[in-house]
């Protein structure tokens, strides 16, 4: 495809809020089916974010069942809905997620401060169909190792929501920098300064490092909940984060290094208000030729 042909798919795109009114979807609704790789986007050639081709919207409304099958792959559910939607308590159910058995897709905290966490309907329903998961769903009593597990106290929803967004970040990545900056936002400060010891790179490096999705006022108990969240603390999945981070940095510096301030040339004169040094005299000059004979 030619460059002049990418640039008049883009002039014709539509922006993300006409994109949702066309698919007949909420705004969360939109967003979270670019988020899953549902509907394609391109990047605004003004510098605007995202924006989404005529021949995109197209090709949505022209599926069977348009807009009701769009809208069911993108619903979202709690603990209370997602128990009821596989049939089982709500208890096994958190337990299930827990141990990371499906995944969380987004998250909110509650006016108490309290993570909740949405799944994709979908997602649930199709788990009670694998015959492999009969057991978990009907059993009286768990596996022992599974009983285990959780008796440690293991909770995979946070670490298996990180895995979800940031291969959503990771996707939307247009150059080495964005992609470097889409695994540095799930590591900590610290984690950042060994890896990235350079102050000109680090800084480079964090205008590509996206924030959390949900937000809280700084400095607040929620912001500190959300920052916690989104980062890793698995020693298994830092390690995975230090590792991708160091070669996509690798391929950053190549494809582009990491500005830094013009180095100031030294001025050719004397420094401002010490006179110039005065080239000798004549006799001076003979002297010098005298005692040198």
């Amino acid at each position: 495809m030619t460059s002049s042909t990418v640039t008049q798919l883009q002039r014709n795109a539509c922006t993300p809020s006409r994109a949702a009114r066309e698919l007949g979807l909420r705004r969360s609704e939109f967003d979270l089916a670019v988020h899953l790789g549902q509907i394609r986007t391109v990047p605004d050639e003004g510098g605007g974010g995202r924006r989404v081709t005529r021949s995109e919207v197209d090709r949505l409304r022209a599926t069977s069942g348009f807009p009701d099958t769009l809208r069911q792959r993108v619903r979202l559910v709690g603990t209370t809905e997602g128990a009821e939607a596989m049939g089982i308590p709500v208890g096994r159910f958190t337990r299930l997620a827990r141990l990371g058995l499906f995944s969380p897709v987004r998250f909110y905290l509650n006016r108490y401060r309290a993570v909740v966490w949405l799944y994709l309907a979908d997602e649930l329903e199709e788990f009670t169909t694998v015959e492999d998961n009969t057991p978990l769903l009907t059993a009286r009593r768990m596996p022992e190792d599974l009983r285990d597990m959780l008796d440690e106290g293991v909770d995979l929803r946070a670490r298996n929501w990180r895995g979800r967004h940031r291969g959503f970040l990771l996707r939307l990545a247009e150059d080495p920098w964005e992609s470097a900056g889409a695994l540095a936002a799930f590591l900590d400060p610290v984690q950042i300064a060994e890896l990235v010891p350079d102050p000109y790179e680090r800084s480079h490096l964090h205008r590509f490092r996206p924030g959390p999705p949900a937000h809280g006022a700084q400095g607040s108990p929620a912001a500190h909940l959300i920052e916690k969240i989104m980062t890793a603390d698995d020693p298994a999945e830092i390690a995975w984060l230090r590792t991708e981070l160091t070669g996509v940095l690798q391929d950053a510096r190549r494809f582009r290094p990491a500005p830094r301030p013009a180095v100031r040339q030294a001025p050719s004169g004397p420094p401002p208000g010490e006179p110039a040094a005065r080239e000798p005299s004549r006799g001076l000059l003979g002297w010098f030729r005298r005692r040198s004979a």
